[in-house]
């Protein structure tokens, strides 16, 4: 039998489909780290496009980037936000050293609004109220409708009143961002290293209009992730249907992560909407307040009576990694 030498190029092999072991897709590995995911990979730094997005003393950066991907897709990093956009509302202050609006009770923070920050959606609704803590910054959509935004999108660390008019049954759906410094890295500067793996979390207790308590985040939640970062070797990710994992990937702190690489989905357009279906979304992953770190924060222990109920006490969540995974939306539909 003849036997013949046939050199081919590297590039060649590695643009031969292989087909992943549960058959439901066929996957192409990027480069030697075998990443077979759904997601667009890019690696290094974002272009910068804003150095700093809000102005705070003692607050960090918040910058906004463009991370260009190996299939030639831009995304925007951390996400696309809107807080440069005045027809989504603020926020109310519950406590914020940015402005110095520091209420030391939740009914101090209500006694001082007039009525003008409650967001009608329906007219004949009864008025929610929506108390917020966010590490780092959130969107809050009623129905579709943007009822209220973060007043700082990184630091120094705050708190949130969202009021809006509604009639039951209603979906809360929210945008949740973990910013970055070392924008596309998902990194910034702690604990003595440059590039440090920052954390996100987020609490809320939503109350009627007699005061009591109508729901709170927990584990009965969707939460689905759209950008993780830093990835150090890609073959850590993994895919569970539709539950984006990062949980054998390393969040060990470095002096040098430029060459770190970061995931990224495609958002939804409708992911706002009452009738868009979460059910294939994973269930939000609930955290302690040890975890998430808030017992130093007086944004959060000033209102320790309304997040620490102590019979319905509301939990922090995100999705199943609250480390690397930077941009997070969440649903949940109140009956």
């Amino acid at each position: 039998m003849r036997t013949f030498n046939i050199n081919i190029p590297l590039f060649a092999i590695l643009l031969i489909p292989l087909v992943s072991c549960n058959n439901s897709k066929k996957a192409t590995p990027l480069n030697s780290n075998l990443y077979y995911g759904t997601a667009a990979v890019s690696q290094g730094p974002a272009t910068i496009i804003s150095e700093n997005i809000y102005e705070c003393d003692r607050g960090r950066k918040s910058p906004i980037g463009k991370a260009t991907a190996t299939d030639g897709s831009v995304w925007t990093v951390p996400s696309t936000v809107n807080f440069n956009e005045s027809n989504f509302p603020f926020a109310s202050d519950l406590y914020n050293p940015c402005t110095k609006v520091e209420y030391s009770s939740a009914s101090e923070a209500i006694a001082a609004l007039d009525g003008s920050d409650i967001v009608e959606i329906d007219a004949d609704g009864e008025v929610i109220t929506a108390y917020i803590f966010a590490d780092n910054y959130f969107e809050m959509y009623i129905n579709g409708i943007p009822v209220g935004k973060d007043n700082v999108p990184f630091t120094e660390f705050n708190s949130n009143i969202v009021r809006f008019k509604v009639q039951k049954p209603f979906t809360i759906a929210m945008k949740l961002v973990d910013w970055e410094e070392n924008s596309g890295l998902g990194t910034e500067s702690n604990r003595g290293n440059a590039f440090h793996a920052g954390d996100g979390g987020m609490v809320a207790v939503f109350k009627d209009a007699s005061n009591k308590i109508l729901t709170t985040t927990n584990a009965n939640w969707k939460a689905q992730t759209f950008y993780t970062a830093p990835i150090k070797d890609l073959s850590c990710t993994s895919e569970n249907g539709t539950t984006r994992l990062s949980s054998n990937c390393t969040t060990d702190t470095s002096d040098d992560g430029n060459s770190y690489y970061a995931l990224h989905w495609k958002i939804p357009t409708d992911w706002q909407n009452e009738q868009f279906d979460d059910t294939t979304w994973p269930n939000a992953t609930e955290f302690t307040n040890e975890e998430i770190g808030v017992d130093n924060k007086r944004s959060y222990t000033n209102f320790t009576d309304i997040f620490d109920d102590s019979t319905n006490n509301a939990q922090f969540i995100w999705s199943t990694n609250v480390v690397l995974d930077n941009e997070v939306l969440v649903r949940y539909t109140v009956k």
